[in-house]
């Protein structure tokens, strides 16, 4: 039942105990000798007992329809304040409510308001002066991502190398005993995608030793230099916009870690045809979006036990942002990022 349903039928009762009441009242005061005369008096051509409900009906409905409108607008208010509240916008309340109550709640909704745009700037403050103090390490954590990476490579990649070693050995030694040229076409193909598979692995762990900063360079500038180099490098179609943008160091440094990782769990897992990187501004939220045309996952359990999604999802977090992700098996993924940008009242980030 809508609002204004609402009040007419509340109206509508309380308009006719009204009248109830002060006919009573009045036969008390007034009694009536022959009941009859209430059928027989009439106002405007209506019988008097017919016009005294009919005229409280008419009222409530009149007064029902008029508070119904004027409590809807008040909800409506709230309703939208409490949107721009979830999307993370700031709320501005110049308008005075008329109702105290009313005023009340809209003095909360603005004081939650500044509260939470006073957390994503603190988490977005520190995550500035997080990367900023971690310039001193970066020789340290390159070292660490050279000896990660030495294992990783040993364990995986030089495995597969070593596999399509063996494959290319039992191809030798086919070709020696038989002519089936259908057998020896099968082991080439499996040959094949092994070491394509094992040069995306490579690239894929090697993006995880790329500089921990951008170094002087803008969230646009990195993400343009990455997918350039990644799209010389392997078959798969790469397209991207990319707006250009102020950020501050700590948001694009986090973003472009999300997009590296993102890339990363692409390349090895996905098996994708196309990618395609998405960076835009719209009502002050910076947006990232990464696309594939890949194999899929079961979201629910990935986020279960993916370290890679766990800490996508913090880093959005971190700096006051959230991370979404669609994933149909068979038709490819969906990542999403939005962070609210902060403005200072001059007009600038903050």
């Amino acid at each position: 039942m809508s609002t204004i349903q609402r009040q007419i039928i509340w109206n509508i009762g309380f308009s006719i105990i009204i009248a109830l009441v002060v006919a009573g009242a009045f036969i008390i005061v007034f009694p009536i000798s022959d009941w009859s005369e209430l059928w027989n008096r009439h106002f405007m051509d209506i019988p008097f007992v017919i016009f005294i409900p009919s005229f409280s009906i008419a009222i409530g409905i009149l007064l029902g329809i008029v508070t119904g409108i004027f409590w809807r607008r008040q909800f409506q208010s709230v309703e939208h304040s409490l949107h721009q509240l979830e999307q993370g916008k700031q709320i501005g309340l110049n308008e005075k409510q008329s109702i105290p109550e009313m005023q009340g709640i809209a003095d909360q909704i603005d004081k939650i308001g500044r509260q939470i745009s006073e957390q994503a700037k603190l988490s977005q403050r520190l995550a500035t002066e997080k990367v900023e103090d971690q310039e001193a390490r970066i020789q340290e954590i390159i070292e660490q991502e050279r000896n990660r990476l030495a294992r990783e490579l040993h364990d995986s990649v030089s495995q597969q190398l070593f596999a399509a070693s063996m494959m290319m050995s039992a191809i030798n030694t086919t070709k020696q005993s038989t002519n089936e040229e259908d057998r020896e076409a099968k082991q080439l193909k499996m040959v094949e995608e092994m070491i394509h598979q094992s040069q995306l692995e490579m690239r894929a762990l090697l993006l995880h030793l790329r500089p921990v900063a951008l170094k002087n360079k803008t969230l646009q500038e990195g993400i343009e230099e990455l997918l350039i180099e990644l799209s010389q490098k392997v078959t798969m179609e790469i397209k991207w916009k990319v707006e250009a943008f102020p950020l501050d160091k700590g948001i694009e440094d986090h973003l472009f870690r999300i997009l590296q990782e993102s890339v990363s769990n692409t390349l090895r897992h996905s098996k994708a045809n196309k990618l395609e990187v998405l960076l835009i501004k719209r009502d002050e939220i910076v947006i990232l979006r990464i696309v594939d045309d890949g194999v899929g996952f079961e979201v629910d359990n990935m986020k279960a036990g993916s370290y890679g999604m766990q800490n996508m999802h913090e880093r959005a977090l971190e700096v006051g942002g959230t991370l979404k992700v669609i994933s149909v098996q068979s038709k490819g993924t969906r990542l999403e990022v939005k962070v609210p940008v902060m403005i200072n009242g001059d007009g600038e980030n903050d």
